[in-house]
């Protein structure tokens, strides 16, 4: 940061940065979580983390507002039947940036979910919800903010079927392929 006087008064300016995104969550309607990822060290310890996810729902589960000021952060949220999304950010950075994120991931997720975004088929699609987050964020530094884009691609990288996912006839098929192929040449 950098800091500089100007007839009298004291300005200090903070160094700009990618970084803008320090952590996205998920509570349920009791505010116990269901999913967190934090992008830094604000609160190193899960101790630490499930603390403030108590406090920031207590503070906010009763309001209509989208925005708050809590503990020297920004915090945008909505709320959908039973759960409740979080995008939170220092307390100077862009509200409107944590609220593209905050609007991609429930309109990407609104898609995958088929419109149906409550508890139990969040929890039934949660491989979706982490390749969700990992598109639009990526250690804190935004990367998508369009829910069409966001969509298409955990559409595609779920298509990549793991290996421990494939059965042995499979693999060996694959394999089979691949020689032939190979021979071919």
């Amino acid at each position: 940061a950098r800091a500089f006087r100007t007839e009298g008064m004291f300005i200090s300016l903070q160094e700009p940065s990618l970084y803008t995104v320090k952590a996205i969550l998920i509570l349920d309607n009791d505010g116990d979580r269901l999913f967190a990822k934090y992008y830094d060290d604000t609160y190193p310890s899960v101790k630490e983390q499930k603390a403030f996810e108590k406090n920031i729902f207590n503070k906010t589960h009763r309001t209509d507002s989208e925005i708050a000021l809590l503990e020297g952060l920004t915090v945008v949220y909505k709320s959908s039947i039973d759960l409740y999304f979080y995008v939170i950010g220092s307390s100077y950075e862009n509200e409107l940036m944590l609220m593209a994120v905050l609007n991609c991931l429930f309109d990407s997720l609104s898609q995958m979910l088929r419109k149906n975004v409550e508890k139990r088929a969040l929890l039934e699609n949660m491989e979706g919800l982490f390749l969700a987050v990992d598109e639009i964020v990526d250690g804190g530094v935004i990367l998508e903010s369009d829910p069409q884009q966001v969509v298409h691609r955990v559409a595609l990288r779920g298509e990549d079927v793991p290996l421990t996912e494939q059965t042995v006839s499979q693999v060996l098929q694959s394999a089979k392929e691949q020689i032939k192929w190979s021979l071919l040449r």
